[in-house]
């Protein structure tokens, strides 16, 4: 991995935290040990996991409590959590759905098994950010055109304004006689029918956006959807 990617191991059993950090370190991962919850959130406050593996039973602060505290924190909330258990009951399986972890392994487990999660896990949060950059882009660009369109508005205004002091001077009789005004009128309605002509374009430029971008979210899978479907699939497993 040319970017080393950090896992918190939360778990009382030293055996399985020996074993998670000789294994994961040997396929450089940076591995951190917390060995329960209230442990997990003092390594938390400074060491930021991209993935947290975590037992469901411990003493003091199961695991449930701790996913129901990290997922009511905003520093913590996008922080992907897979939990382990010894309940292999579909109803607590679901609880931790429920409460958000986004995968949950039966023990005993298999290690190849489980590695293979957490990389599809850090698959999924890398797809998330990339959706919630886009989603964030497609704002921005959305604001922009409204201000252009906004700016469009206005400039064309002024044409029209410019446009009436033309014509007030023409119907005044001011031009009658004077070429220097004249030509200078010319001029003047020449340019502003070549930017009417551009404004015109530029409009139908953003208006074509506007509906590609209409379009597009037609179709497009929204961050918090795309979530809900794959957490769909994970409770079929």
């Amino acid at each position: 991995m040319n970017n080393q990617e950090k896992i918190l191991i939360v778990d009382d059993d030293p055996v399985n935290l020996e074993f998670f950090q000789l294994m994961l370190t040997k396929l450089g991962f940076i591995v951190e040990e917390a060995k329960d919850g209230i442990d997990a959130l003092g390594k938390l406050k400074k060491f930021r996991p991209d993935l947290i593996l975590l037992d469901n039973i411990m003493p003091q602060m199961s695991g449930w409590e701790l996913t129901k505290i990290l997922k009511g924190d905003p520093k913590f909330h996008d922080i992907p959590i897979i939990m382990f258990s010894a309940l292999d009951d579909i109803k607590d399986k679901i609880a931790g759905f429920e409460l958000g972890v986004d995968d949950y392994i039966t023990k005993p487990f298999n290690f190849s098994e489980v590695l293979a999660r957490i990389k599809a896990t850090l698959r999924n949060r890398e797809l998330f950010a990339q959706i919630a950059v886009r989603e964030s882009r497609l704002s921005l660009a959305e604001e922009l055109n409204s201000d252009m369109r906004k700016n469009l508005s206005d400039f064309t205004k002024s044409i029209d304004d410019l446009d009436t002091a033309v014509t007030m001077i023409e119907t005044s009789g001011q031009a009658e006689g004077r070429e220097p005004i004249k030509k200078l009128i010319s001029n003047i309605r020449e340019k502003t029918g070549n930017v009417r002509k551009q404004v015109a374009e530029l409009d139908a430029r953003i208006e074509k956006t506007n509906l590609e971008w209409n379009d597009l979210k037609k179709n497009e899978i929204g961050l918090s959807t795309l979530e809900t479907e794959i957490r769909k699939f994970i409770n079929q497993d």
